[in-house]
């Protein structure tokens, strides 16, 4: 199978202009169409190493970032698109690869429906997972993007896809999403980190991407079990712990941080009462990023 990194600079280009571009993203394929230069040059930094789909296979979500109308260019304004319709407003053309990965995200928190979904960073470590819940802001995805430069396989910045009534994890590796200072506390933890377009003034702040495919089994499919559940949150002036988080208060949490809980009704309870209750739960508050590191070996030591 072909690698988009491995089409040619015009190939590219032309596949991506006229929605021909089939990417395999875990167990889905996007098809993606824009005629944006900050998406294509933010696909070609981040997703080179991505497989594209064949013409045989099914294609879950075609999604387009478009500049749209007559009206809509002039403005600089520019529109993303889901099966050809537009579910949002327009945006500035500048936070145009932004909210690509942002619809690409609401892809999968409304449709994908066969897992009980947490909104959490998803990593792993000789073939074991934790997930990373958090709310936007609690640091889940700063430290989510340091553990990948640290070894870790990145499962996953924004959903934690769990097969009901097992722990198994299904990988879904897309950039991770780092937003204001986190961007530059990344920067600054490691020179490897490869980043694409920045986005500013969107309704987040400033929002840069991460390339998080840095393992050689990012792209893996298979799914791997889940061995713990960790809540990070990022405090400049708390002390920095590991501790053990009760099951009732992390099932709360959990439940409330997942996308679909409550649509599953009963099986949503009982896959995450089984996920719960089959792996140890952590609060984890730190402010430095090499001591989360290491405290996060520790979770599965």
């Amino acid at each position: 199978m072909q690698r988009l990194g491995e089409l040619s600079t015009s190939d590219f280009h032309r596949r991506l202009a006229a929605g021909d571009l089939p990417v395999r993203v875990g167990p889905y394929v996007y098809n993606i169409h824009s005629d944006l230069p900050a998406v294509a040059q933010g696909l070609r930094a981040l997703y080179g190493d991505f497989l594209l789909a064949t013409p045989q296979q099914f294609v879950d979500y075609d999604v387009a970032l478009v500049r749209g109308s007559p009206l809509q260019r002039l403005r600089g304004r520019a529109e993303f698109l889901f099966d050809r319709a537009s579910p949002f407003e327009t945006i500035p053309a500048g936070q145009a690869y932004a909210f690509l990965e942002w619809g690409m995200n609401w892809c999968v928190s409304l449709h994908a429906n066969e897992y009980l979904k947490l909104h959490a960073a998803v990593v792993a470590r000789e073939g074991a997972g934790v997930i990373l819940p958090g709310t936007p802001g609690a640091g889940k995805s700063t430290l989510c993007a340091a553990l990948g430069l640290q070894g870790w396989r990145i499962l996953s910045d924004e959903h934690a896809l769990v097969v009901p009534h097992t722990t198994d994890l299904v990988p879904l590796c897309r950039p991770v999403s780092l937003k204001n200072a986190s961007i530059d506390v990344v920067r600054a933890f490691s020179r490897d980190a490869v980043f694409g377009p920045v986005s500013l003034e969107t309704h987040k702040g400033v929002v840069c991407h991460m390339k998080a495919d840095l393992t050689t089994d990012s792209h893996d499919p298979a799914p791997l079990p889940a061995r713990a559940l960790v809540f990070p949150r990022y405090s400049a002036g708390d002390g920095q712990y590991l501790r053990p988080r009760p099951r009732s208060e992390s099932f709360i949490i959990a439940a409330y941080h997942s996308f679909n809980y409550s649509l599953m009704g009963e099986a949503g309870f009982h896959a995450m009462r089984h996920l719960v209750s089959s792996v140890p739960c952590y609060d984890l508050v730190y402010r430095d990023l090499d001591w989360a590191v290491q405290a996060m070996e520790k979770v599965l030591a």
